[in-house]
């Protein structure tokens, strides 16, 4: 699904883990603790059926096959521990096991499925087998297995797809049956006509809501004040906030302030911008999910041009976090870039290098695309070396960029070369930039070097960037310069 440009509050709560199991609701108040906290409660067999089925690396495998022999061997297992090994897969997008699993707990095991198993079930359905199936697998369920939670999924499968008219159809058999009387039966529609930018639409959604006393949630203003932020109506999005501010109950969270700071940012309106980043950054220190609240404000900061505030987060961020991966070295260097300090980046760059001994490419990478469009090819390439001083193959982003950049500096000698290390780097299929290796083929045929320019038409058919038929004419077209040259 594609989302708007300014990301409401929903994805960002998705973004961070805090979204219920999909399929039962998408809005629920009460946090998902990650995966590995769930793990660690896990014992014995539990623990050891899931290793076997985690380690199965094709996703169409027959998982079914692995929970027969587990049971022949004389292991053992309950409801509880399926439902669960259910939704650790799903968390890790593990859905045709998942599904695989939910299926066999009934087929095999003859478990009786609860509303909140069929919703499970239901939303898997449609994500690996598509929405005729699950539509199919819901007018199948018996009635008194289809409760709101049931028809949540189903709206969701609808709303994911964008399927308007039968996301507010399921909506109103919902209200038909009675069952529309919290915030979390309109939740869903609200998001999706917010992705679909209908206003109107939502709005009167919402009138409903007041006018039948259905009170608003966390996620309800975050959906609204996505809608508002993404029109750039900043009057509604401070009468939303201010709203939301006054609610008794309304617990806002670090996130919520992040939804209308990147507005105020769009907007321009950097004084209010800045006003949100700092309650952001006073909800911090009660946020269960600190890490990734620091990798969020730091690019916000960059957009405004703040680099002390930059620094200043990074230096609390390395303080407060057991342990600084990867991600926050990239994020910090990234956003010091946008603000143009490449001599900050340099320094983060060398601290990263100095704490980690496993060294990959990709924070390198950040460094290169910078020096490349500051002209600065000396110290791409320089670090280009340093990489493989490191026992580091640079990947095809790397070579490409410094192709890029020679060819603006009129090297084309240089972008040929680092053109075809980009080449020989890529996967099959690669998606290259066109207009580097269309430059440095006519290079080779204006030097001329036929002979490698013909190899360099080998090696792009050889990754599947060009057709059978373009190699051929090429070949052609070369072969005839070739002749034509001869006879001069």
């Amino acid at each position: 699904m594609k989302h708007s440009r300014l990301s409401p509050l929903f994805n960002f709560y998705s973004r961070f883990g805090l979204r219920n199991v999909p399929g039962v609701s998408l809005y629920s108040t009460a946090a998902k603790p990650p995966p590995t906290s769930i793990r660690r409660r896990w014992k014995g067999s539990l623990n050891r059926l899931y290793g076997r089925i985690s380690r199965i690396a094709d996703p169409k495998a027959p998982i079914h096959l692995i929970l027969d022999q587990w049971i022949e061997g004389g292991g053992t297992v309950d409801k509880v521990g399926l439902v669960t090994i259910v939704k650790e897969l799903k968390h890790f997008n593990r859905l045709n096991h998942a599904l695989q699993v939910s299926m066999w707990m009934s087929d095999k095991r003859y478990f009786e499925l609860s509303p909140s198993d069929v919703a499970v079930r239901l939303d898997l359905i449609a994500k690996v087998h598509g929405l005729e199936q699950a539509e199919s697998y819901f007018n199948n369920i018996p009635k008194p297995l289809k409760v709101l939670g049931v028809y949540l999924a189903l709206l969701n499968c609808y709303a994911d797809a964008k399927l308007v008219e039968k996301a507010e159809a399921t909506m109103q058999k919902i209200r038909d049956l009675g069952l529309a009387r919290t915030s979390l039966a309109y939740n869903n529609l609200l998001n999706l006509y917010q992705q679909t930018r209908n206003r109107d639409k939502l709005d009167a959604l919402v009138n409903e809501m007041e006018a039948k006393g259905i009170r608003c949630d966390k996620f309800t203003y975050g959906i609204r004040l996505g809608a508002y932020a993404a029109s750039s109506d900043f009057e509604a999005v401070d009468k939303i906030l201010a709203k939301w501010e006054s609610h008794p109950e309304g617990h806002l969270d670090w996130i919520s302030y992040a939804v209308v700071a990147n507005a105020y940012i769009k907007g321009g309106n950097e004084d209010k911008a800045l006003a949100m980043l700092k309650k952001c950054e006073e909800l911090i220190p009660s946020a269960e999910r600190q890490r990734e609240a620091y990798e969020y404000l730091m690019p916000q900061y960059a957009a405004l041009g703040k680099k002390d505030n930059v620094m200043r987060l990074w230096e609390l961020y390395k303080e407060r976090m057991l342990c600084v991966y990867n991600r926050g070295y990239k994020i910090t260097i990234t956003s010091l870039l946008k603000i143009g300090d490449i001599e900050g980046a340099e320094k983060i760059f060398e601290e990263w290098e100095s704490e980690h001994s496993s060294y990959g490419i990709r924070i390198p990478n950040h460094l290169i695309a910078a020096y490349a469009r500051n002209g600065l090819l000396d110290k791409a390439v320089a670090i280009i070396d340093r990489v493989i001083l490191k026992g580091v193959k640079p990947d095809v982003k790397s070579w490409c960029c410094l192709a890029r950049v020679h060819l603006a500096h009129d090297q084309a000698e240089k972008a040929v070369e680092f053109s075809r290390n980009a080449l020989l780097a890529a996967r099959p299929g690669w998606k290259t930039d066109k207009d580097v290796w269309v430059a440095c083929l006519n290079h080779l045929i204006k030097k001329p070097d036929l002979e490698g320019a013909k190899e360099y038409i080998k090696l792009l058919r050889d990754k599947n960037i060009i057709t059978a038929n373009k190699q051929e004419r090429l070949l052609n077209n070369i072969n005839k310069e070739d002749s034509n040259s001869g006879r001069r």
